[in-house]
């Protein structure tokens, strides 16, 4: 993106993206333009919604319920999407958002809550998820939004791999891992499209541990010899993905 749209606010529409277009914004982005930022008619922003890449408009109406964008030009094309899924036993609300907007800058296609023996959360908020990662995206100069998925158990989704993602490995952080440097065991799979696991602030149980190890698809990796919390270890692995065998490198 040019230097001089860096400064410019950033707002995700689900609505495609073309020039010439004249977008008519919901009330919500509406009021955050006009009420909150001080938009007036002729400022820019820029547009994106995870699908046709990043657009200069200009405010053609400065309604405060309903205001109107034209969009003059694309600034970037769409980046493809990121070949890493992140999935994860769901933690309390607080970190929970925390650990949505991290995973996001770390550039994850989708997210993936799964049911656990251990995990504390059975209530999740969809939309709440998907606001993080849309502000996340926002704020990072990022252009893919992470597909937020409805939840399952760890058992139906070991069920279901072979049908959903058969060429996908499953990456899951094992504090008993054989190998204790996570590059070396990640260095085999290079660039395939990967899932990470980050399991329950309890842990797996013993059963859901010999339940993943005895699939082929799945790889354990060590995060080291400290106790993490559970949104600390999603930067971790996350960080330790992306640079052996992702977009860090």
């Amino acid at each position: 993106m040019p230097r001089k749209h860096k400064t410019l606010p950033r707002l995700f529409i689900d609505q495609p993206l073309a020039m010439g277009d004249q977008i008519k914004l919901e009330k919500a982005q509406s009021n955050y333009l006009v009420n909150v930022l001080r938009l007036g008619e002729g400022d820019e922003v820029i547009l994106f919604n995870g699908r046709d890449g990043a657009f200069r408009a200009t405010l053609a109406n400065g309604s405060k319920k309903a205001a109107q964008l034209a969009v003059e030009e694309q600034t970037n094309p769409q980046t493809p999407p990121s070949h890493i899924d992140y999935l994860f036993a769901p933690i309390k609300t607080a970190r929970l958002d925390y650990m949505v907007q991290k995973a996001t800058e770390m550039g994850v296609n989708a997210l993936r809550p799964l049911q656990t023996q251990h995990t504390q959360m059975s209530r999740i908020n969809y939309d709440r998820m998907r606001a993080n990662a849309v502000e996340a995206a926002e704020q990072c100069e990022i252009l893919n939004v992470p597909t937020v998925h409805e939840a399952t158990t760890l058992e139906k989704l070991i069920a279901n791999w072979g049908e959903t993602d058969t060429d996908r490995k499953l990456i899951f952080a094992d504090e008993e891992a054989e190998i204790s440097d996570a590059a070396e065991a990640l260095k085999p799979l290079g660039q395939s499209n990967v899932a990470v696991l980050i399991g329950p602030e309890g842990g797996f149980s013993e059963a859901e541990r010999e339940l993943l190890r005895a699939q082929s698809f799945c790889v354990p990796i060590s995060l080291g010899p400290r106790i993490l919390r559970a949104d600390t270890a999603a930067i971790v692995a996350l960080t330790l993905v992306q640079s052996n065998i992702g977009d860090l490198r």
